[in-house]
């Protein structure tokens, strides 16, 4: 799917296949991860009102979420790992209360060791999905086309590009939100990928197949 798609059916449609795409990744331990970030953490975050803020055992999930999901790097893990609870609730605090202000919250979280810009983008994504998307390697190529810069100067054009998507989507009885369009864009990536690779794999068959048949003609 392209990003320039306005087709709200077919964006919804990748936005659905996102959990059976999650599965096809056969990776046991995301799928709790996943629904922790999806599904409780945002419980977690509102419930502090009027001050919120992210805990650190919090930010070790969150993290283990996003390797998990995306390219194991241990060493991000470890690094969130030796962090003081304070820290974390401190920046976390300053980064909520940043909002909508983007590149001054993920300046505030970006001051804890192993957290850089997509990490921070995760966790204000997890607190205010209708501002902050989670940038992902797969949402970067399709939106932006580069996954190699991971600055924030890059986030924020990024995150303007889903935040106007999502307004020209939403209409019609269709309410997207910048993080619905990083999961459809993931998911469509996922999907992409899982199609060449039945296409390859099948390729390597017909072949194999091939020349088994015509060995046995020359016996």
């Amino acid at each position: 799917m392209e990003f320039s798609n306005s087709d709200r059916v077919q964006w919804r449609s990748e936005l659905e296949l996102y959990s059976a795409r999650l599965e096809s990744l056969h990776k046991p331990d995301l799928l709790p991860l996943d629904s922790f970030y999806r599904n409780e953490l945002p419980l977690l975050l509102s419930a502090r009102a009027p001050n919120p803020f992210l805990s650190k055992s919090e930010l070790v999930r969150l993290m283990q979420w996003k390797l998990s999901r995306g390219k194991w790097r241990p060493r991000l893990l470890n690094f969130v790992s030796s962090l003081k609870e304070s820290e974390v609730e401190s920046a976390s605090k300053k980064a909520f209360g940043s909002l909508p202000d983007l590149s001054k919250a993920i300046s505030e979280l970006t001051v804890l060791k192993g957290v850089g810009p997509a990490t921070a983008s995760a966790v204000l994504a997890a607190f205010a999905p209708d501002v902050a998307p989670f940038m992902s390697d797969e949402a970067m190529m399709l939106a932006v086309g580069n996954i190699k810069e991971y600055t924030l100067k890059q986030y924020l054009a990024f995150a303007k590009k889903l935040q106007d998507k999502a307004k020209e989507l939403s209409g019609e009885g269709e309410k997207f939100t910048p993080s619905d369009l990083e999961r459809a864009m993931w998911s469509s990536v996922i999907g992409s990928k899982s199609s060449a690779s039945s296409t390859k794999d099948e390729t390597k068959t017909n072949v194999s197949s091939s020349k088994s048949g015509k060995r046995k003609r020359k016996n």
